[in-house]
């Protein structure tokens, strides 16, 4: 597996790292224990060093998981969670953010217990809270610096000013956001500062939460409790739309000798050295797909194809429902 530095913050990880949210938590039932075991280990064993969690999966069952399966490997591998949701039920959870900096401390010493580690490799605001100044949480996860406890400072789906202010305080190793061939709202304005600033960036969800795939059609249906079948660009229609996309997809993979999965990723990977996503998946051959992606190499031409490929499909429906998509781009 080759390997990747985030930004100028010196971390070197796979090219390409695990989601492991989806181990526990919002695409369907969660896996049995040992079948999540499982796969992290899998993850490992094929070199896999980057594995990304946070306490609000599950909540808190799959720092657990991700902690219990990489203790034997703890030395070798990178782990990143987050902090900035007050959990409660889980209608609520989504909708109540807590980025004081008392409330960052509690939860690091917890996230700590559950992952059974000493220190968190990356630790990320999930969301920015409207309600605390970036430079208090900034500071607060400074501290946490200084304490031992956090080797690095990330934020997730922040605004340019928002990411600006936060480095001036604490260097920002990582930011983590949305960006796939169907998501690209980062590359005006974010990706350019991230190169400004020497930030690294980890996209999430690179594979459009499965729909890169090619394995979700118009009629797929999902289980009940599917993030997805909240999602506007999951309806019915929209996936009908889209399907111009994955097709187009699949006729590039075809030429290359790839999946549609791997070219996406590829894509993702040509981009910028410091860019390392973390595709989620609960199947050991998805797994070994993925991380075939970083030996598919892409030229000039191949990247000027997908571009005029993708720019012909104009992709239907928002990314998250509204009361998520408030939370973006703060």
């Amino acid at each position: 597996m080759q390997k990747r530095k985030l930004g100028n913050g010196n971390l070197e990880v796979s090219a390409t790292g695990l989601g492991c949210m989806g181990l526990s938590f919002a695409y369907g039932p969660a896996l049995e224990k040992t079948q999540g075991i499982a796969v992290l280990r899998g993850a490992v064993e094929r070199g896999i060093t980057f594995f990304d969690t946070a306490e609000v999966y599950g909540p808190y069952v799959n720092e657990e998981l991700v902690g219990e399966a990489l203790a034997p490997v703890r030395n070798e591998v990178v782990i990143a969670t987050k902090f900035g949701f007050d959990i409660g039920s889980m209608a609520e959870r989504h909708r109540s953010l807590n980025s004081r900096p008392e409330h960052i401390k509690a939860v690091a010493d917890a996230s700590l217990k559950r992952l059974n580690i000493d220190v968190i490799d990356l630790f990320y605001q999930h969301r920015v809270d409207p309600n605390v100044p970036i430079e208090d949480v900034a500071g607060a996860v400074k501290d946490l610096i200084a304490a031992g406890k956090v080797r690095h400072f990330g934020l997730s789906e922040a605004g340019a000013q928002t990411i600006r202010r936060a480095h001036a305080v604490q260097k920002v190793t990582a930011l983590q956001s949305e960006y796939s061939l169907w998501e690209r709202g980062v590359e005006a304005e974010i990706l350019p500062l991230l190169e400004e600033l020497g930030i690294g960036f980890v996209p999430y969800s690179p594979l459009g939460r499965g729909f890169l795939t090619g394995a979700i059609s118009a009629s797929t249906t999902f289980a009940s409790d599917d993030f997805r079948n909240l999602v506007p660009r999951f309806t019915p229609e929209a996936r009908r739309a889209n399907q111009a996309l994955v097709d187009q997809l699949g006729r590039i993979a075809a030429g290359k000798g790839a999946t549609a999965a791997q070219i996406a990723l590829a894509w993702l990977l040509a981009q910028k050295p410091w860019i390392v996503p973390i595709p989620g998946t609960t199947k050991l051959n998805r797994l070994e797909e993925n991380i075939g992606a970083a030996r598919v190499e892409l030229t000039a031409a191949d990247l000027a194809e997908i571009g005029k490929a993708v720019a012909e499909v104009e992709v239907q429906g928002a990314r998250y429902p509204e009361h998520l998509q408030q939370m973006v781009g703060r």
